[in-house]
């Protein structure tokens, strides 16, 4: 599969994200973790790969089989509820 300068932005984007996993990037590009290893590694500065696999290694998020939460986002208890675009109060 022959990626488009568009899919590389999006996978990099994906895959900064912490919340999106490398099984979304796989359903969607077809590119196993590695893979996007290797993209990221060859998309980018050297110093911007060090610190995203930082920040990706080990990150349970990262990883559907290790999240524990199955849908939808995680949500603090203390971020406020939006409602009709009104921010409500506690």
């Amino acid at each position: 599969m022959e990626l488009t300068t568009r899919d590389i932005d999006r996978i990099i984007e994906m895959a900064w994200e912490d919340r999106t996993t490398f099984d979304a990037i796989k359903f969607q590009f077809g590119l196993k973790e590695q893979e996007v290893i290797n993209l990221m590694r060859r998309e980018m500065k050297p110093s911007s790969f060090r610190l995203w696999r930082e920040r990706v290694q080990g990150r349970a998020t990262k990883h559907q089989k290790k999240r524990n939460f199955d849908e939808g986002r995680f949500k603090c208890s203390r971020q406020r509820t939006i409602s009709n675009n009104s921010i409500s109060k506690r």
